[in-house]
């Protein structure tokens, strides 16, 4: 067995590791009828495909007790190197030696069969990882326990939540003693106490002389957890060293992509309501820390007076549920008034938001018959983090509707010199 430069026995050896993919441009058929008539139209045409590079040439050794955190944007190669490890895939390129069983947590449902109950997916998955029923027995009650899901045991799966499948799967994962534990971001599925009842299992694990590794975009639980970090950048492993080392260069790759990051120029044409918009977080790189304060700037472009013109915009998470609504519509109004260019700013001293990624969603539109005029999705990207705070601090709803922040708006018509309106909304 090899070893690292410190003589510990190595648990993984990368070297040379490449992964490429050919992504399809052409539309393929879906049934024989297509396939038919795409074979007699275009007899000799081939698929125009290109190619990606998912990860390129990354080579890394983590020894066996280390506790490895791998953090990088998205789209950075984590998750394919993930699978690489896992053997779900393999290297286009390269070599990767593993010593030891691996137990795999890489997104809800992997390595679930949804017709079986939970019961029968536990000796499942200690089965895969080659234990014997007896070993998994002595282990059941734990697992069953640390998961919570005593009442469901004897459901298919299908039937879970995604929280209460991501419990059973991490306790399955942790519980039968892989020698090499690989948990993705899919945590960030359970509530917080889970989460934290995962990274105290995950650091007793490794304190038993079993290696982790944990792909998180949480930060503080990289630093809490990990001494050593690997960071993923366009499918190269861009640095691999100290947590706190590492976690400052990620922060400074997110400054040097921070042009544009969080903002919005709409196109020069007549009509076009919001010319611009801009995302100010409380650092650099559109990365914005919880409970920080945050400002939302609009500039509108208002060909017309309209007595019932509202200006509101909506903070829409991955799931694309609006987490946070926010609007203009004084009933003195300026812009109901005069036709012009506006600033418009919205100040939140505190945004709560829980840690992901957003982007907004702008709606400009007639308050009495909510008539809509223009309404942009998708602009101003940003992610929040909890780097520094508990989640205690703070009170979430269940995500399935949008709540209302204390803020401030301030209004000011370019050119006019008249004071600023100002308005705004508090609990």
């Amino acid at each position: 067995m090899s070893s690292d430069q410190g003589g510990t026995p190595a648990a993984i050896t990368a070297r040379g590791v490449s992964k490429r993919y050919h992504i399809g441009h052409r539309a393929r058929p879906t049934t024989l009828a297509e396939r038919v008539v795409q074979a007699v139209r275009h007899p000799f045409a081939q698929e125009d495909r290109e190619e990606l590079w998912a990860l390129r040439n990354c080579s890394f050794d983590v020894a066996r007790g280390d506790l490895v955190g791998i953090i990088g944007r998205n789209g950075a190669g984590k998750s394919t190197l993930l699978k690489l490890l896992s053997r779900i895939t393999e290297p286009t390129a390269g070599e990767i030696l593993l010593y030891g069983r691996v137990g795999a947590l890489l997104e809800v449902g992997t390595g679930f069969h949804p017709e079986l109950t939970g019961r029968e997916n536990v000796y499942l998955n200690g089965t895969i990882l080659g234990m014997r029923r007896r070993e998994i027995a002595a282990r059941f009650d734990e697992i069953v326990a640390f998961a919570e899901v005593e009442r469901f045991l004897d459901t298919p799966v299908k039937h879970y939540s995604s929280g209460m499948y991501v419990r059973l799967a991490f306790a399955v994962a942790a519980h039968l003693e892989p020698e090499i534990l690989i948990v993705d971001e899919v945590l960030a599925v359970g509530d917080s106490e889970f989460q934290r009842k995962c990274l105290g299992k995950m650091a007793e694990v490794a304190h038993a002389g079993r290696t982790v590794l944990f792909v998180s975009h949480n930060l503080q639980a990289v630093s809490t957890l990990t001494k050593r970090t690997l960071v993923l950048d366009r499918g190269a492993c861009v640095f691999d060293g100290p947590t706190l080392d590492g976690i400052a260069h990620y922060r400074s790759m997110q400054s040097a992509h921070a042009d544009g990051a969080a903002s919005y120029a709409g196109p020069a044409s007549e009509g076009n309501r919001v010319a611009t918009a801009r995302v100010v977080t409380s650092q650099q790189g559109g990365v914005h820390v919880c409970g920080r304060p945050i400002q939302f700037e609009f500039e509108l472009e208002i060909p017309e007076p309209a007595s019932a013109l509202c200006f509101s915009f909506q903070v829409i998470d991955a799931d694309e549920r609006s987490v946070c609504h926010l609007w203009c519509f004084d009933p003195d109004t300026r812009f109901r008034r005069e036709a012009g260019r506006y600033r418009l700013t919205f100040a939140v001293p505190a945004f709560r938001a829980y840690r992901g990624s957003y982007t907004l969603r702008t709606f400009v539109s007639d308050r009495r018959t909510w008539a809509e005029f223009e309404t942009l999705a998708e602009i101003c990207p940003f992610v929040v983090t909890m780097e520094g705070i508990e989640r205690p601090e703070y009170d979430w709803d269940d995500g399935t509707s949008a709540y209302i922040e204390d803020h401030e708006w301030t209004l000011v018509r370019e050119g006019s010199g008249d004071a600023a309106q100002k308005g705004g909304f508090h609990v």
